[in-house]
């Protein structure tokens, strides 16, 4: 029986939150793993707070958002790699469309960080795109909240979860929003325009919960949000 198709987009929050979190990708991996049995799983990952720190100095300079992206994007690269070592993949990380459809004909287990430069977007809207191109069963976007929230958890302690949404009306949150590099949100606009042309059923959970992604998974009851 042929394997469907799970693209992951973990966040570079997960990956480095101030140091390289190591106990975090060693069980991260272990559930990857367990999962590939199942599935074909590519992992796109974000930059996190390497990104920031360097586009922040990037800024400062005022290179414009170009270089700013760039710096960006070659965090994220460098994130892949480092994730690519917790599952002992030795190979070339891929760098198009193209190559993560070759490569996942013959493994399970894809890393990749984001793709090249394409105005304002993330590594988001990199998974997105795999998504789409491979026609994946799910997208799930693996981040440090436990979902959508109606305003910022982080700020507002009333703050109350949205278990789901449409993809029209999760469209419309995500257009307030103005874009910069280096952004921090549970999804770029890009990867909501992506999501919403094509119909692809998305998944935001907290990628720190490791029993939580696997509840979800096997159907159980899960805290997140659907987007569909």
């Amino acid at each position: 029986m042929k394997k469907e198709i799970l693209v992951f987009s973990l966040g570079g929050s997960l990956i480095v939150p101030d140091n390289v979190d190591y106990i975090y990708l060693k069980k991260f991996s272990k559930m990857i793993q367990k999962l590939s049995k199942k599935y074909k799983i590519i992992i796109v990952t974000g930059g996190g707070k390497t990104a920031r720190n360097y586009i922040t100095a990037i800024k400062k300079e005022k290179l414009g958002i170009k270089n700013e992206s760039l710096v960006g994007i070659m965090s994220t690269k460098l994130n892949a790699r480092l994730v690519a070592g917790f599952f002992k993949i030795k190979t070339q990380i891929p760098d198009s469309l193209q190559e993560i459809k070759k490569q996942i004909e013959k493994e399970d287990i894809i890393i990749c960080g984001a793709l090249g430069f394409q105005p304002n977007m993330t590594s988001d809207g990199d998974a997105a795109q795999i998504s789409q191109y491979l026609k994946s069963d799910v997208f799930i976007n693996l981040t440090n909240v436990n979902g959508l929230y109606d305003k910022d958890p982080k700020k507002y302690k009333d703050a109350k979860l949205i278990s789901s949404i449409t993809h029209k009306e999760f469209l419309k949150i995500v257009k307030k929003i103005k874009y910069e590099s280096g952004q921090h949100f549970v999804l770029d606009q890009v990867a909501t325009k992506i999501i919403l042309k094509n119909k692809i059923k998305t998944l935001i959970l907290n990628g720190a919960n490791i029993k939580n992604i696997n509840k979800c998974l096997s159907g159980d009851m899960f805290i997140g949000t659907l987007i569909s």
